[in-house]
């Protein structure tokens, strides 16, 4: 009786995520392993080479790990039909779009940009379909 006051309408624990937001999710745990990828590359490329700045590419190896993890945490919210994950999941796709942008078409680097542009694309699209939108709206 207790557990009806508080939360007048109970989601249904057997409650499964819709496609959308299951395909949604791939995508973002693809992203994290890329960035978790990029961030050994640097890592290694820091301590075998001879960088411009170490300090700059730890830094950044530091920051793309931070990104991964987050978007995974984010990832396992999507999936457990957590609706305040879509808004930052979202904010990171919407800031990964001029970065995607500036590689492929400034800095001449389609094979690094149009796979983050893709993806980012496709998350916040997937997560704005209507069986998504049902899933995570707030009531």
């Amino acid at each position: 009786m207790a557990d009806d006051e508080a939360d007048p309408k109970p989601r249904p624990a057997s409650r499964q995520a819709p496609g959308p937001v299951r395909v949604a999710v791939v995508i973002i745990g693809a992203e994290c392993v890329a960035l978790v990828v990029a961030a050994i590359v640097l890592i290694a490329k820091s301590i075998t080479g001879t960088p411009g700045d170490l300090a700059r590419a730890l830094i950044t190896a530091l920051f793309a790990l931070a990104a991964a993890v987050g978007l995974a945490f984010g990832a396992r919210a999507l999936l457990r039909l957590r609706s305040a994950a879509r808004s930052p999941v979202v904010v990171v796709q919407l800031l990964a779009l001029p970065v995607a942008y500036s590689l492929a078409f400034q800095a001449d680097r389609i094979a690094y940009g149009a796979p983050i542009l893709l993806a980012a694309l496709a998350v916040i699209f997937l997560l704005f379909t209507p069986p998504a939108r049902q899933a995570l709206d707030r009531d």
